[in-house]
């Protein structure tokens, strides 16, 4: 009886926003699967941790720091990523922030500029530094980390809705371009999932219970649920799958 091949054998990934929730939980997926994972985000102590946690499955989990809201980052991470494992497989796309919590007449211009340049912008610089050489190679596969809040507004939620929702029409107009070039690009929307960024609605018992009531599924979301979804988009499994965004939200956005 042969063993089966894993998944990701001989990709290699890059995950931003890896060294918490969605992202983390996706990284360790990717690896438990052999890929070569780069991880990313602001503090390389952390990731250095992150990377250490993981040293022992069968793919190679590397850190480097990288704030996705800076150009030279970015530039950086993934001119490193192709010096020291020749190419980029996969881009996830999971860093985000939310600072403007609060009613739309609230909202300043600074944390306007903010959101996007983190959620929004981000994305933007990394597919357009990544994807060229996949088209190139004539393979490679885009996830993006959206939201059911940029398919519904969040109430006193505008930016991260806004931003979400330009993401996920991002994902399509890049899927639309960039597959007769054989890359895919999808997105997840992610319904409340218990990660530190969505803390605000699931720390509370009343906001929670009001999710929870609102969903058939009778649990709060866990990182490792969008991962499995991720792994999917990212592996051959999914390669008739692009342009879409796969919603993981307990069916809470269900009629």
């Amino acid at each position: 009886m042969t063993t089966p091949t894993l998944s990701l054998t001989d990709k290699v990934a890059v995950v931003t926003g890896a060294s918490r929730g969605i992202g983390r939980a996706i990284a360790e997926l990717f690896a438990r699967e052999g890929a070569t994972v780069v991880i990313c985000g602001r503090k390389l102590e952390t990731l250095q941790q992150v990377a250490a946690e993981m040293k022992d499955f069968p793919g190679r989990v590397y850190p480097l720091a990288c704030h996705v809201g800076r150009a030279a980052d970015i530039r950086n991470l993934v001119d490193t990523t192709h010096r020291e494992f020749g190419k980029i497989d996969i881009l996830v796309n999971n860093a985000a922030t939310n600072i403007a919590q609060e009613p739309v007449l609230q909202v300043d211009e600074a944390k306007f500029d903010k959101m996007i340049e983190v959620n929004l912008k981000s994305a933007f610089r990394l597919m357009q530094a990544v994807a060229p050489d996949m088209c190139r190679r004539g393979s490679g596969s885009i996830v993006n980390i959206a939201s059911i809040a940029g398919l519904r507004p969040q109430f006193h939620g505008m930016l991260y809705s806004m931003t979400k929702a330009a993401l996920i029409m991002m994902t399509q107009s890049y899927a639309l371009e960039l597959g007769p070039q054989g890359v895919r690009v999808n997105a997840i929307a992610p319904g409340l999932v218990q990660t530190v960024l969505s803390e605000y609605f699931w720390n509370d018992e009343e906001k929670l219970r009001h999710v929870i009531d609102g969903q058939p599924i009778k649990h709060l979301g866990q990182p490792h649920e969008i991962a499995e979804v991720a792994l999917l988009l990212a592996s051959d499994h999914g390669s008739y799958l692009t342009g879409q965004t796969l919603v993981v939200d307990g069916g809470r956005l269900l009629p």
